[in-house]
């Protein structure tokens, strides 16, 4: 199983966070995104809001870094450990943007970018940035089969049913071929979607039951067999999130059995969150855990 972290500063969830991210900057997130690719982590995860309504900083946190510059600062810094959007919104973007944005970053990191994606749930901040909401899931959907035709494409083409574009030059691009694309979410739909247009499903605020029941479901239908059946199709990427952070330091019995049930929901990727107290206790707390899951 594939370990990677939810990474503390760059994102400051409501009674979630410890104190001393308060004050943390970029040399703190540098210290702990080298010592993760140092003890074999796949990824770091950074997210993405442009600006939030103040009667919902109480329940969705108000400090959310933007993901080109801190990963752009850490690519600088590391050479494996890989990138992970969770998530970039959609409708608040073309698809040619975010190509253009992000496919430099996989040129300057080597091709270690990991595009996770989302449709988005905040009317206020897609009216403020003049984003359609309603509508916004096909949307989304033609949004992603757009990005698969164009990243990593010098010259991307894309007729769909709402972007449409050829003729244009886009350089540089992505490195990798095949972006790995991840979509983010909580619902059945957003698991079909990940099924139908992308490399993987990143839910989070989900509890393990209910993960279960969306998983079972989803490999019941036409589109989870059809993915099976294609014979050049990567790997389906089920990366789940802990849903109560993990002291591997204090309990690693307990971390080890949560990890399991995780692994018996189809876990082939983790994004662990973990109980922390200082830069130093975070870092002694990803050793603990790369002990636990080698």
């Amino acid at each position: 199983m594939k370990l990677g972290i939810v990474t503390p500063v760059v994102t400051r969830l409501p009674r979630a966070h410890a104190a001393w991210e308060e004050t943390a900057g970029i040399d703190e997130v540098a210290r702990l995104a080298v010592e993760a690719e140092r003890l074999g982590y796949h990824h770091l995860t950074c997210s993405e809001h442009v600006a939030l309504p103040r009667d919902v900083v109480e329940t969705r946190g108000g400090t959310y870094w933007d993901p080109l510059p801190v990963f752009g600062y850490l690519a600088a810094r590391t050479s494996t450990i890989r990138f992970a959007t969770h998530v970039l919104v959609l409708g608040y973007h073309h698809p040619l943007a975010v190509a253009k944005r992000y496919g430099p970053l996989d040129r300057v990191s080597a091709g270690r970018l990991i595009l996770g994606v989302g449709v988005g749930s905040l009317r206020e901040e897609f009216e403020l940035l003049d984003a359609e909401f309603d509508g916004r899931g096909p949307r989304g959907d033609d949004a992603i089969r757009a990005l698969r035709a164009s990243l990593g494409m010098l010259e991307p083409a894309y007729h769909g049913e709402h972007y449409a574009y050829d003729g244009f030059v886009v350089d540089p691009c992505a490195l990798q071929p095949r972006v790995p694309i991840w979509v983010g979410g909580r619902t059945a739909r957003s698991l079909r979607r990940a099924v139908e247009l992308a490399d993987g499903w990143a839910p989070f605020g989900l509890a393990r039951g209910d993960l279960g029941d969306l998983i079972a479901r989803v490999r019941d239908t036409e589109a989870w067999t059809a993915r099976a059946a294609l014979p050049d199709a990567p790997p389906f990427e089920l990366v789940l999130q802990n849903e109560h952070p993990f002291d591997p330091g204090a309990d690693p019995g307990r971390v080890r059995d949560a990890t399991a049930r995780l692994a018996e929901s189809g876990a082939t990727t983790l994004n662990v969150r973990f109980v922390h107290h200082s830069l130093d206790h975070y870092l002694e707390q990803l050793a603990a855990m790369r002990e636990l899951v080698p």
